[in-house]
Formats: C-alpha cells, structure tokens, sequence
C-alpha cells in the first residue's frame, strides 16, 4: 500500500496554497470524527437517509443533526488500497475539516463503510474501514470566499457516483464550531472531521473496486482527487475454510 508514512502513528499530507505554493504537513490526528447529516437544510439528507434505508440502515433522528461519531483516528489514512472484509462495502465523497498548528484547512476523502454492519451500528461499521483522504489541503482561508462554488465528486469502477455542490453542506467553520458545542471534550488542535454525504446520482448504495474523489473549484480549475482500491482479504481463504461475518446461530442439537 502506498500514501502514509507511519512511523509516528502519523500521515503525511501536503498544503497547497492558491498562490501556488506547496509545504509538507506531518498531521498526527488526536480525534476524528464523522458527520452525519451536515446539510444546511434539512430535505437535502433526506433523500440519503431513504437511500442508505433500502438497505436495512436506520439512523437516530431522536439525535439533533449533524449527528456526530466519534471514530479512532488510527484509520485515518491516504493509502491507495483499502483492505475489507466482504463485499458489502462501500465509499463516498465528503468534505474533510483538518484543524492542526492553529490553523484551519480542507480537503476531501471518503469514509469507506462496511454497509452489513451498518444495519447494526453506522458507528462501528465506519470504524470497520478505512477513512480515506486525499494527500492535499487548501488552508480555508485561501478559499472561504469562494467555497460555496467548488463541487464534490466520486467514482466507483469509472462510473460518475455523486455530483453535489459544496454549498450544500454547513461550511467547513460551522462544522468544527457545532462539533466543539457538541462535544467539548474533543481537542482544539490535530482535530479531523468528515463531513457527511448526500444521496448518489441514481440514489442507490454503490459498490465496486475502484473508488475514486475529488474536491473541485470549477472557475479556475483547481482540484484536489485521490482514489482507492478495494480489496475482500476473506478471498484469500478458501471457501470451506472461511469463517462466517456473522456469527451461526447456537445449536440445540
């Protein structure tokens, strides 16, 4: 797998500023969090929310959105392959707020979910797989005027997945202020947080190999796109000696 460097439980990602500059930035992330439900209006997550319910995956409206889950920051990663169990899993696009060294900055990833076990938990199916980020930030305020313009994008297998404007998500700002209202324990500083998704083009779950996703101003053509491959590690076993994802009931015999 290529992408992060861990050697101090960290990943390497570089800055790019608007006047063309490039600087390294060693992140070692404390807490991560993922959103759901981030949009600035309501009927926006709807169509997601019915979208990830045709496959048995309920979430709590009784918590105010966004709502909030905490993920371990351990699969915070920009690797190219993704290792899953099974192949009920999946990606998206979503914005990525990176607070770190006093400064805020964005970039895009995808929260790849293992969607079986979401039908039980989004929390622990989410902290199942890897959180996927692109290896380029843009310090927010090179781009906090004109971010309502730029557009999230994903791919599964080439196919065009999800085309959505960033303007209808909370800002980036907003996320991390809500995020720090809510949750007053988590840290100031080495603070990551994804910021949830909408519904894809033909409003069905995807799955594939190949997923890539891309944060993108259209006027000036700037780009930050990063892709993974998916790989089923129970396929290397063979079948008789694969151990079930779900437990066999209990035998009465």
């Amino acid at each position: 797998m290529g992408g992060a460097d861990r050697v101090d439980g960290g990943i390497t990602l570089r800055v790019e500023s608007s006047d063309g500059g490039s600087v390294p930035l060693r992140l070692a992330a404390k807490r991560m969090v993922n959103l759901g439900s981030a949009t600035r209006k309501a009927e926006t997550a709807r169509a997601h929310q019915e979208e990830v319910a045709k496959d048995g995956i309920h979430i709590a409206f009784d918590v105010p959105a966004p709502r909030i889950y905490p993920i371990a920051a351990q699969v915070l990663t920009t690797d190219e392959e993704v290792q899953v169990q099974g192949s009920h899993t999946s990606g998206e696009v979503e914005i990525v707020v990176v607070a770190t060294g006093g400064r805020l900055y964005v970039g895009v990833g995808s929260d790849h979910t293992d969607r079986a076990l979401e039908q039980t938990s989004i929390q622990w199916s989410k902290q199942a797989c890897a959180n996927v980020i692109a290896p380029v930030l843009w310090p927010l305020d090179d781009v906090a005027e004109a971010w309502d313009r730029f557009v999230l994008k994903s791919w599964v297998d080439g196919r065009l997945y999800q085309d959505v404007g960033t303007a209808a998500f909370l800002r980036p700002e907003d996320m991390l202020r809500i995020v720090h209202e809510r949750a007053p324990g988590l840290p100031q500083d080495a603070l990551v947080i994804f910021g949830g998704t909408i519904v894809s083009l033909d409003k069905r779950l995807g799955f594939g190999r190949r997923w890539e996703f891309a944060l993108e101003d259209p006027q000036t053509g700037r780009t930050i796109r990063h892709g993974y491959d998916v790989v089923d590690i129970t396929q290397a076993i063979a079948e008789p000696f694969r151990v079930p994802l779900r437990n066999p009931a209990p035998s009465h015999a």
